[in-house]
């Protein structure tokens, strides 16, 4: 691709990002709790993921444009999470242009409610499966407490089945997730990924810990210059 012709394409899906973000009517910017804080465990599971392993990134409802047969005017479709396996940096900006960027995604993550359903069982099944080939796909009903993930078998996706662990795998990222307290949580080498309340706690009780080391210590050094 030439530079003008590079040019030209960033202009045509920049403009195209600009046009879906002001279609989009204000119940979209009113998340459900339920979804929110489902992104935010992902979110925030994840990117302990990407800190362990560059070569991740991590985003969060980004408008994803691809390119469509015969179509001028590109594909979208904004997923709840997205993941990209690349060495390398990656900030995309107004949405993230497959045809600019040489990564694919890898892995599509979105949480279904009441009035998503069809969206994410139908409509973002065909575009991940048929117009983006993405190798992994979640679906989590949060209602229904229902947890699958896909895996492209090049063709169509294959629902995976849990391991002896009851968990199930992408192993490209050493990671397993399965539902936990009602939620999605992750597992990366076997050790469950902890949220940042949890990390609070653990550092928490580690100072309380250290504090009381200390104090022992100086009641120890105490005893023994009392003792000469």
């Amino acid at each position: 691709m030439t530079a003008t012709a590079r040019a030209a394409l960033e202009a045509r899906y920049q403009k195209a990002a600009k046009r879906y973000e002001a279609s989009l009517p204000l119940e979209h910017f009113m998340d459900l709790p339920d979804h929110a804080t489902q992104r935010k465990i992902s979110w925030d599971s994840l990117g302990l993921l990407a800190a362990k392993r560059p070569d991740v990134h991590v985003f969060n409802e980004l408008l994803v444009q691809y390119p469509l047969p015969r179509r001028r005017k590109p594909g979208q479709v904004v997923p709840d999470n997205m993941v990209v396996i690349y060495d390398g940096p990656l900030e995309p900006d107004l949405s993230y242009n497959t045809p600019l960027v040489k990564p694919r995604p890898f892995w599509m993550l979105e949480y279904v409610s009441k009035n998503s359903t069809r969206k994410d069982y139908v409509d973002n099944m065909r575009r991940y499966e048929r117009d983006l080939k993405v190798p992994y796909y979640l679906l989590f009903d949060l209602r229904k407490q229902k947890l699958t993930l896909y895996r492209h078998n090049g063709k169509r996706y294959d629902a995976l089945t849990p391991n002896s662990a009851g968990r199930l795998e992408v192993p490209e990222l050493e990671l397993e997730l399965a539902i936990l307290d009602e939620w999605v949580r992750f597992w990366h080498k076997g050790k469950l990924l902890p949220l940042p309340a949890d990390m609070q706690r653990g550092l928490e009780s580690a100072r309380q810990e250290i504090a009381e080391l200390r104090k022992q210590l100086d009641a120890l050094k105490s005893r023994r210059h009392d003792s000469q």
